[in-house]
């Protein structure tokens, strides 16, 4: 299996250059099954998931910080997503690294090239997540870089023009996992957990793994046949992305229908991983969702992903579980969980669902 990661099945295929050729008709590859594919015109919907002031959570007034706790309580577990504002983040800061990643992408090819990237880590520049020879394709291009722990720094893998970017991306990244170790004192405290539970569970905080994607789709001149991202709960604990607020992308899967998520400026999207669905036993849940593209403009978004220690075992949190509320899940590394998407590419929430233990099966 692991020899399988070391390399792409076959050449990369840059979606932007592909884009960037006057193209009016998309490739084979990239074009969805029918049941996959996005009616643009009649479920696209835009909603506002759930919005938390985050300073309310740390406010002296009780009762606004017992109601901001609650509202982050009920997102968690009846959405899975949520929109934070007044976060802590700089916003000059948010602005200023969503363009430098703009500018990365705009670079000549051969420029970019210099980083690509292979499946053995994903990290750099790429195309393609999977590495079974044929598979669909997604309408998107990529840059994936590890942030944390420091031991996987590599900052010669960070793209060296623009000038300013590797500077960027290390502000930027420290600020997004303050708040991502903010946001794990919530959870914790909301499952009635010491406060420091979730953190510990996953390696504490010299430990804990953070990744950054800055992720690049193109116009497509075939929007509805194709989508940006295909449809997947995200494999790690929590995803805290910055969304174009100008273009609408991300869709979320609820009830069975597809609702596309409205930005708000300033504002991050949090959604719930799939490890952390395990340490709540399921009190949490990841949600699937996806990205849909568009034939006028080009998107940017940033996708910062905050995960366990790889090789932990992984399980619900003894102090969650009772004879009704046995675990769900049996025990996996990181490690071993994550190797599936990297080798199969996105595959909804069918993985998170074959983790359960015999006889919680529905």
């Amino acid at each position: 299996m692991m020899k399988s990661l070391q390399s792409w099945p076959e050449p990369v295929t840059r979606v932007q250059s592909l884009a960037a050729s006057g193209i009016r008709a998309i490739p084979e590859r990239y074009i969805k099954s029918p049941s996959q594919r996005p009616l643009l015109n009649n479920d696209a919907q835009e909603v506002n998931v759930p919005v938390i002031d985050f300073q309310n959570l740390f406010s002296s007034d009780r009762g606004l910080c017992e109601e901001a706790l609650r509202c982050v309580h009920n997102a968690c577990r009846e959405w899975g997503f949520f929109q934070v504002v007044n976060h802590g983040v700089n916003h000059e800061l948010m602005k200023r690294t969503c363009e430098v990643w703009h500018e990365f992408f705009n670079l000549p090819l051969e420029v970019k090239q210099e980083y690509a990237n292979t499946p053995a880590t994903y990290e750099g520049y790429g195309s393609r997540v999977g590495v079974e020879k044929g598979a669909s394709l997604d309408w998107s291009d990529y840059f994936f870089l590890h942030f944390m722990p420091l031991s996987l720094i590599n900052k010669n893998k960070w793209p060296a023009i623009p000038a300013s970017c590797r500077e960027l991306v290390d502000e930027y990244g420290s600020e997004v996992v303050r708040l991502c170790g903010k946001l794990m004192k919530v959870f914790s405290m909301n499952l009635g957990l010491e406060e420091d539970s979730l953190l510990n569970a996953f390696g504490g905080e010299e430990n804990v793994g953070a990744c950054l994607r800055a992720n690049y789709y193109p116009k497509c001149p075939q929007p509805d046949l194709t989508l940006g991202l295909s449809p997947h709960s995200d494999p790690g604990g929590m995803t805290i992305l910055l969304p174009d607020e100008n273009v609408a992308g991300l869709q979320v899967r609820r009830k069975g229908s597809w609702l596309t998520v409205k930005p708000i400026p300033n504002a991050f999207i949090i959604n719930i991983g799939d490890q952390i669905q395990v340490l709540s036993n399921a009190i949490y849940q990841s949600v699937e969702h996806r990205v849909i593209v568009n034939s006028n403009k080009d998107r940017v978004s940033l996708a910062l992903f905050y995960n366990p220690k790889s090789d932990l075992l992984l399980e619900p949190c003894k102090e969650l579980l009772t004879k009704d509320q046995p675990a769900l899940y049996k025990p996996m590394t990181y490690d071993e969980y994550r190797l599936t998407i990297r080798t199969k590419g996105p595959c909804g929430k069918k993985q998170v669902e074959s983790l359960k233990s015999p006889g919680q099966c529905n």
